[in-house]
């Protein structure tokens, strides 16, 4: 799993769904995903707007983990339980549809939340069967 480097710091209001925040480093889950995303940063038009709303929700990940929507364990893809080994799923529903999908990590006192991948809402209910 790949550091992202440090966030900047950035008040968010009122997108706080819980009351206990729980503060997280957010990482790449591979060098792969990691590139895509600095792809995205010199891209035009809706790539460049998909990389600023892509960094509005790393920012919102760095200030609560779980501002995101868990989703329930029989609905996890199999393919992320093999592939990552992880036991729990989060969805954080960008505009126009699209889907940032991580996972929350406990490394000793930090948290993680890795960056699985994103894609148009489409291709998530394509990915999560509905």
């Amino acid at each position: 799993m790949l550091d992202m480097g440090p966030r900047r710091s950035k008040k968010i209001v009122g997108r706080e769904k819980s009351l206990h925040k729980m503060k997280s480093r957010v990482i790449f889950v591979d060098k792969k995903i990691k590139k895509a995303f600095e792809k995205l940063k010199n891209s035009t038009g809706e790539k460049k707007i998909l990389y600023r709303w892509l960094n509005r929700a790393f920012d919102d990940l760095a200030e609560n983990a779980t501002v995101g929507i868990q989703i329930p364990n029989r609905l996890i893809p199999r393919e992320y339980k093999r592939k990552y080994g992880i036991d729990n799923l989060w969805k954080y529903n960008l505009p126009n549809a699209w889907r940032l999908i991580y996972s929350i990590k406990r490394e000793e006192i930090i948290i993680l939340s890795i960056i699985l991948e994103w894609f148009d809402h489409k291709s998530y209910e394509r990915k999560f069967g509905y």
